[in-house]
């Protein structure tokens, strides 16, 4: 993770730039006291009244500056601090798409988006606006104590005591602060996801009539993060009267003792009207402690946030020196691969070959393993024993942007983004795909005949994951998908379980036509896999039978069992 101060150092010229300016418009405003001295002092006291107008000019002319640099120092300041933000925001999305597929098992969608958005919003603020004014106020707050000390050192003593109060006071704000600024960042990951889940599974929550028990549920989450806020509220609120009370009463404190100087001829009129105006000068500083320290608690909170996502590494790395294939044939060999999650065997001594343009068929109950088949070839995760080779070669020597690159996978659970279906089925080679080739792939997936019914055809914008498509229309956009990209390797998993048997069919002609490509098609259905070179079925994790289909059906097996289940007296599938 770079550290803040690292994006701060790449923007340096600009940060300096804004300082001085902050500088400067401090600067300016330290010396308007200055010419009220000299007004009360030379003018009304001593009658020069030739001094006014160049007097009043000076102070019109530090207002003039002030509005000026002040304008700069916060434009530059906002600039950068967005610069930043963006920078930031995408470094961690770029860092969440490079973590491997376990991390996403353990964090869910709604906290990763609280982090995304949320957390670097507040950190943004830090760098921005809160950040600017805790440099004014530190060069602020010195700048006013030099001008007071050279006044009369006295008085000044008084406005370094109040000052030592409120620090004080802003240490034990924020230490009560980042504990509660921690729990907030957490409920309100909580809740963002609560909020996602629903909206993503609303039709869900309708069909099972659980709107109320889901609204409770948000209700609960929602109640924690305002008794959070309100927490956080009277931690605030219990020491902000005290920097008030503080601000308040610092002048009539400098007054009392500054008067009595005044009468004893110590100190002049025209310096005490500077100094009080110093003191009130110094209190907005004062006030400004409570929320700043508020403000930056929950940047700070934020960003330990971001060190957590931070510290997490890919499991699924590449070698330092990849082997990059020529061109990938599609030959896929598993050698007496386990796979384990935890304390789980998923897979057990998985072994087998296919050969290029060959088709492996993967049949099993549910949890037998199939999908994970699928995860471990495309390298979701590792083997836990064994090698998988494609094309002779262990696929951890490969990149992962050829292996991935090369295969083609129609996924059980059907992803469709918020774009139109052209660019859903170019998806992942926009560039190398024209509206020829989408149509094609679309016509051998069955696709094309209901894409060209819509009113904008191949360019009607779907919904949130194909909302607005039935179950079997997505999986045939998601097969055309596949069969686009033309890549050496295509996987079916359950792809065609939403279709119905004279579609399916078709397609089955049109896979079986496809020349040069390995095809592993995980299916439930017979009629899917029935025509592989080789069907395995597995069992808990274990490969119970392989064999053709016509071998299969004669060891009257597993494989048998669910051909009879599924066909019953039928002796041929139609």
């Amino acid at each position: 993770m770079k550290k803040i101060s690292q994006y701060i150092w790449e923007h340096i010229w600009g940060y300096l730039a804004a300082v001085v300016c902050l500088i400067v418009s401090v600067a300016l405003d330290m010396l308007s006291p200055q010419l009220t001295r000299r007004i009360i002092d030379d003018v009304i006291t001593a009658g020069r009244l030739t001094l006014l107008p160049w007097l009043l000019g000076g102070i019109l002319l530090i207002g003039l500056g002030r509005c000026i640099f002040t304008y700069i120092k916060e434009y530059l300041f906002d600039t950068i601090g967005s610069k930043i933000s963006s920078f930031m925001r995408r470094d961690l999305f770029c860092h969440l798409q490079g973590l491997s597929a376990d991390f996403y098992d353990k964090n869910n969608t709604g906290e990763l988006m609280a982090r995304v958005k949320d957390d670097i919003d507040r950190i943004w603020d830090g760098l921005t606006f809160v950040g600017m004014l805790v440099i004014e106020v530190i060069i602020h707050t010195a700048m006013v104590l030099v001008c007071m000390y050279r006044l009369d050192p006295r008085l000044a003593a008084i406005p370094t005591a109040a000052m030592l109060f409120c620090g004080i006071l802003a240490v034990l704000l924020e230490q009560k602060l980042n504990r509660i600024y921690d729990e907030i960042s957490e409920e309100n990951a909580i809740l963002n996801t609560v909020a996602e889940e629903n909206l993503a599974g609303v039709r869900t929550v309708k069909a099972f009539a659980r709107e109320k028990f889901e609204i409770q549920k948000f209700l609960s989450h929602n109640s924690r993060y305002y008794e959070l806020n309100m927490e956080q509220s009277r931690v605030f609120v219990k020491y902000h009267p005290l920097f008030t009370l503080v601000t308040k009463l610092l002048p009539l404190l400098v007054l009392l003792p500054g008067g009595y100087l005044v009468i004893a001829g110590e100190l002049s009129l025209g310096s005490l009207g500077a100094f009080l105006e110093y003191s009130t000068n110094i209190v907005w500083p004062m006030e400004m402690i409570g929320w700043l320290t508020n403000s930056l608690s929950s940047a700070a909170a934020s960003n330990r946030k971001l060190k957590k996502i931070y510290a997490e590494t890919p499991s699924i790395r590449e070698a330092d020196s990849p082997v990059v294939l020529p061109q990938i044939q599609g030959a896929v060999t598993f050698q007496d691969v386990s796979f384990r999650r935890g304390d789980t065997d998923i897979l057990r001594h998985i072994s087998f070959h296919v050969r290029p343009g060959a088709t492996l068929g993967i049949m099993g109950a549910t949890g037998s393993g199939k999908t994970s088949i699928i995860q471990l070839l495309q390298r979701m995760y590792d083997c836990t024993e064994g090698t998988i080779l494609v094309d002779g070669t262990d696929i951890r020597s490969l990149s992962l942007k050829q292996l991935r690159g090369n295969i083609s996978v129609v996924m059980q659970d059907v992803f469709l983004f918020s774009d139109t279906i052209q660019d859903n089925v170019r998806l992942g080679k926009q560039d190398l795909l024209d509206l020829e080739q989408v149509k094609e792939a679309s016509l051998a997936a069955m696709a094309g005949g209901f894409i060209e019914r819509l009113e904008k055809g191949y360019d009607t914008v779907i919904g949130e994951r194909g909302v607005g498509l039935s179950g079997g229309q997505k999986q045939r956009i998601s097969i055309a998908r596949a069969l686009a990209k033309k890549n050496p390797i295509l996987v079916l998993d359950d792809s065609t379980s939403a279709l119905d048997m004279e579609t399916e069919h078709k397609i089955q002609q049109t896979l079986r036509g496809l020349k040069g490509v390995t095809k592993l098609i995980i299916a439930h259905r017979i009629s899917a896999v029935r025509h592989a070179d080789e069907i395995i079925f597995l069992e808990k994790g274990e490969i119970a039978e392989r064999g053709t289909h016509e071998s299969l059906l004669a060891k009257k097996g597993l494989y048998y069992e669910t051909y009879q289940a599924q066909y019953g007296a039928f002796t041929e599938v139609i």
